[in-house]
């Protein structure tokens, strides 16, 4: 009995969110149910998984510079003052209003990093 090995395209395999994203859990259940040419997944790590079927698919990894870099770190920059400025009030209703913009400006530089 010679068991022939389907070739199977990136599409193909049904990805709802891209390999970085998933768990190890799910990439080896991946490797076991639709790439049988990866031998020993259950015993590799999530980046080992990732780097094979990136080598398998020919997938070149491209470095993604978010387009917003320089706004989340003047953002982060304010933060850092913002913080500073608090540890010095004395009153905890400025204190109160400071930590509340921090917040803000925290959940801003979460967005923008989820946009790339």
């Amino acid at each position: 009995m010679s068991e022939e090995v389907k070739e199977i395209s990136f599409d193909e395999l049904g990805l709802t969110k891209t390999l970085e994203k998933m768990t190890a859990k799910e990439l080896r259940t991946l490797c076991v149910k639709k790439l049988p040419m990866i031998t020993g997944a259950s015993g590799k790590d999530k980046d080992q998984l990732v780097q094979e079927i990136k080598a398998i698919f020919g997938i070149v990894e491209e470095e993604q510079v978010s387009p917003y870099k320089k706004q989340i770190a003047e953002i982060k920059q304010q933060i850092r003052t913002m913080r500073t400025e608090k540890l010095a009030m004395e009153d905890n209703a400025k204190r109160d209003r400071i930590r509340r913009q921090i917040n803000k400006l925290k959940k801003r530089t979460r967005q923008l990093a989820k946009a790339v």
